[in-house]
């Protein structure tokens, strides 16, 4: 099917602080954010991007818009917002620090067992529990997996700009991980990690990758000329990219 390219916004001054933004509404990249972005947009520049899907937050929507910048004119997908890849609702903890919030009972249970959590209840700020917010970002990746190979055909590659711990949950879920297991994932702002799905498995292709240089999936692409999608993995490892 198609190969998701699952890309964190850049840096904001709640992550630099270390505050939890959540929800917060208008909360931009900061000055190296924006360079992280301007950064992840010349690594897709020769990708191939049919389609850019950003959850509706600013620092995503933000991002997104640079990738597209940074794409040629001629090439240039058009960006759709799917609020199904937006943030965890997190509740009462929105906007708080991370060294209070971690003195809290809550805490613990976020470390050790994320998918028993429901974050508290805020008259301000929604809340949800950890198992939904993977529930609902899994879904938003499947469907506009399905729909973008549709239209673009197989091996179609696409951006989902999104959160920290909504990309963790949808790696953990490719990866047949447990939630509760979740938080040995690690993705750092402007990071990029690779899912293609396949009719029998995803495979999960790279991961928090923060680096430089061009992201080739040229090798990807030969693969799937040669041999189609069927899911099966190369027994031994393979070749890899030549």
């Amino acid at each position: 099917m198609a190969v998701c390219l699952l890309v964190r916004h850049g840096r904001t001054e709640a992550n630099a602080s270390g505050v939890l933004a959540g929800w917060t509404p208008g909360l931009a990249l900061d000055a190296t954010g924006r360079e992280q972005a301007a950064a992840v947009a010349a690594r897709l520049r020769t990708t191939g991007v049919v389609a850019v899907v950003a959850s509706p937050l600013h620092r995503c929507q933000e991002t997104a818009e640079v990738l597209v910048d940074g794409i040629p004119a001629d090439a240039r997908p058009p960006v759709h917002t799917d609020e199904r890849l937006a943030e965890a609702r997190y509740g009462a903890w929105t906007g708080r620090r991370l060294e209070d919030l971690a003195r809290e009972d809550l805490w613990r249970q976020v470390q050790d067992r994320p998918s028993t959590v429901t974050f508290p209840s805020h008259p301000e700020h929604e809340h949800e529990s950890m198992a939904a917010m993977q529930e609902r970002a899994v879904a938003a990746v499947q469907e506009w997996d399905a729909r973008l190979e549709a239209e673009h055909g197989a091996g179609a590659v696409w951006v989902a700009v999104s959160h920290g711990d909504v990309i963790k949950a949808v790696l953990a879920h490719a990866l047949a991980t447990p939630l509760d297991e979740f938080q040995r994932i690690v993705v750092d702002p402007a990071s990029v990690s690779i899912v293609h799905r396949t009719p029998r498995r995803p495979f999960v292709l790279r991961t928090n990758d923060a680096g430089t240089g061009p992201v080739d999936l040229s090798a990807l692409r030969a693969a799937l000329e040669s041999q189609g999608a069927s899911g099966d993995a190369a027994v031994g490892g393979g070749a890899g990219a030549t």
